[in-house]
């Protein structure tokens, strides 16, 4: 990797990527006009140069033509490849249709990506019925697993740590991270019936109640699932859980709720910025990109022979 291409909010990170590869880091500048339009500029010369734009994806719709500008543009600059570092990558979630009419979101975003970058990097997708994101992408793809950082996190600050999963999706990955940190786990059953409506019952265990509640999530947007979690355990006479969280959306005012319902203390990853990041995504999304930048470029497969 030679050149990063950090956007707005982003240095930080791209910095900590920019000294860990070797690369050069500079910002993308991103005007926003009185009637809505963007107007995307670029850093520094670009010509020959394998280039990686940085961009976190917690709110995407008025990211999303930036960032296939700055793409674009990096290309027309003379850049020989261009890849997409994203921690947070956004649409995943709608990975069907549900109700008549409605747009599967997950492979058109992709193909959207697809169409300017040539690689794409990120952490821990929320993918639920999707397999990989090989299964979605025609391009090179690598997912970055949180796992290990976390656990390495709650190690090393929360030694009695007793990890909880916010429902019966989070299995796998919650025992994985109990795996790594040596800690016990058990699964929350959530049922949601709204945005903003959910309900979870929390398991009876001396347990639980011995050491210090760790409610694992991957993505927080509402914050209700966590919040209803921390009042049931508290009620249970637990103690004030500590949240880890790979994806911090915090959507209005959830970090400040999340707090005012009981929590020790939140702990995010840097994927999206945010006063709470505590585990740093750097050294691997560096790994990451630079194994693709290596790789040799991707053959594309023409429209006729793309089927989804």
């Amino acid at each position: 990797m030679t050149h990063i291409l950090a956007f707005p909010g982003l240095m930080p990170l791209g910095d900590a990527i920019a000294k860990l590869s070797g690369a050069q880091v500079g910002e993308v500048d991103l005007h926003r006009f009185p009637d809505g339009e963007s107007l995307v500029t670029l850093p520094g010369d670009l010509a020959g140069k394998d280039v990686a734009v940085l961009a976190t994806l917690r709110d995407p719709d008025p990211l999303a033509l930036p960032l296939r500008f700055a793409a674009e543009t990096a290309k027309e600059m003379g850049a020989r490849r261009v890849g997409l570092i994203t921690p947070y990558l956004a649409y995943m979630r709608q990975d069907q249709r549900f109700a008549g009419g409605q747009a599967v979101s997950a492979p058109l975003f992709a193909r959207f990506l697809e169409e300017s970058f040539d690689w794409v990097v990120t952490a821990d997708p929320h993918l639920h019925r999707i397999h990989s994101l090989e299964d979605l992408f025609d391009i090179p793809v690598r997912r970055i697993e949180t796992a290990p950082l976390l656990a390495g996190w709650i190690a090393a600050n929360v030694p009695d740590a007793m990890l909880l999963g916010p429902d019966s999706e989070s299995r796998q990955w919650v025992a994985e991270v109990a795996r790594l940190a040596d800690r016990p786990y058990e699964v929350l059953e959530k049922r949601r019936s709204g945005d903003r409506s959910v309900e979870v019952s929390v398991p009876h265990s001396e347990v639980l109640l011995a050491g210090t509640p760790v409610i694992l999530d991957d993505i927080v947007s509402s914050g209700r699932t966590l919040i209803e979690a921390i009042e049931r355990l508290l009620a249970a006479g637990a103690r004030p859980p500590i949240c880890v969280v790979i994806h911090a959306v915090f959507a209005g005012n959830a970090h400040d709720d999340i707090l005012a319902a009981g929590a020790a203390r939140v702990v995010t990853t840097n994927s999206i910025p945010h006063a709470s990041n505590a585990v740093s995504l750097a050294q691997v999304l560096a790994d990451a990109a630079r194994d693709l930048q290596a790789a040799d470029p991707p053959i594309r497969r023409s429209a006729e022979q793309t089927t989804r």
